[in-house]
């Protein structure tokens, strides 16, 4: 028994410093070779300002600092908050199939970027009006599932497939009238890339992560209370609708902000807590900070196949979703049906 503890200590241990390890290796990854000699030399002298770079070019510096830089550390920030109101929604609901995409949250998003795209100039309006519309379609299954002062964990996630489904018919709609030049805009952003990455989406972006994932983390306790139901949770002096509220509110702000700088990434709110709750167990003090970790290594992981896989940068909610279902469907083939284990 005393092997088993230190073997799962080693594991937690071995999780939480895994974006620790795929940053390290990200840095050298990229469809521009530098050597990975001049990498450590620009990155040291950065930390140590009195360390000499030597004689790296311009245009080495610039591809590492604004272009891989920003988009590894955006990878890394949308997997952990991808993965963490994964763990938060699933311990709401009670259901290890529930991701922060149920709730209607990508449907909603993904009609309020085309909205820009649309009819917009390009830019921060797209993430914008994603991030609002995100936000509006979980306001609204939480609104519609709320009844007599509660919110039902089932109610809740059928509201959602009802706000999904009403917002995937408004996209459809829209991407039926646009103009066909602009239609294409929409198609890729709805693949989810981090292309784009720059310093001013990390700059925005993280901040709102963190605090969404820390309320979250100062929650983890709480969500072992509610995971094991209303009644019970009621019984042990837990607020539960203002609990629920709390943490359907913090896990909507990190995903949308998630979706709204880098669109759909799909299954890894889905893929990551039930992996890492296999591994070190159901206890959220413990599932809630490895999730965000590993959900962090593994997206940027994803995110470096897709940049070099193959001279083109593919879009990496394609990558997530190949490796996301056949995982689903072994996850709903091992729960039947979808029930809290």
């Amino acid at each position: 028994m005393i092997e088993g503890g230190r073997r799962r200590r080693a594991l937690v241990l071995l999780l939480m410093l895994s974006p620790l390890a795929a940053f390290c290796v990200s840095v050298f990854l990229g469809g521009y070779r530098i050597a990975p000699l001049d990498v450590v030399r620009m990155l040291v002298s950065k930390v140590l300002p009195f360390v000499d770079a030597g004689d790296v070019g311009a245009k080495e510096t610039a591809v590492l600092f604004d272009v891989r830089l920003p988009r590894i550390l955006l990878a890394m920030g949308v997997g952990c908050a991808l993965s963490v109101s994964g763990v938060a929604l699933q311990a709401v609901c009670r259901n290890p199939l529930v991701s922060p995409f149920v709730l209607g949250l990508s449907s909603g998003a993904a009609f309020g970027a085309a909205l820009a795209l649309a009819f917009l100039p390009s830019g921060p309006a797209v993430h914008a009006l994603a991030f609002l519309f995100g936000l509006l379609a979980v306001a609204m299954a939480y609104g519609m599932a709320r009844t007599g002062g509660e919110t039902p964990a089932l109610s809740l996630v059928l509201s959602g497939v009802i706000t999904g489904a009403f917002f995937s018919a408004l996209l459809s709609v829209l991407q039926f009238l646009v103009d066909p030049h602009r239609l294409g805009s929409i198609v890729y952003w709805l693949m989810g890339s981090f292309r784009l990455s720059d310093w001013s989406r990390v700059s925005v972006a993280l901040p709102l992560v963190a605090v969404a994932v820390l309320v979250l983390y100062l929650m983890r306790w709480r969500l072992n209370v509610v995971s094991m139901g209303d009644e019970e949770a009621k019984s042990l002096g837990l607020n539960v609708e203002a609990n629920k509220f709390v943490v359907v509110g913090a896990s909507t702000l990190a995903a949308a902000t998630a979706v709204a700088v880098c669109g759909i990434v799909g299954w890894i709110g889905l893929m990551i807590p039930h992996i890492v709750r296999m591994l070190v167990g159901p206890d959220h003090r413990l599932l809630v900070p490895v999730s965000a970790a590993f959900g962090a290594a593994f997206l940027l992981s994803v995110d470096d196949c897709a940049r070099c896989l193959t001279e083109y940068d593919l879009p990496v909610g394609i990558l997530s979703t190949l490796a996301g279902i056949p995982f689903f469907a072994w996850l709903l083939k091992r729960t039947k049906g979808g029930g809290w284990s």
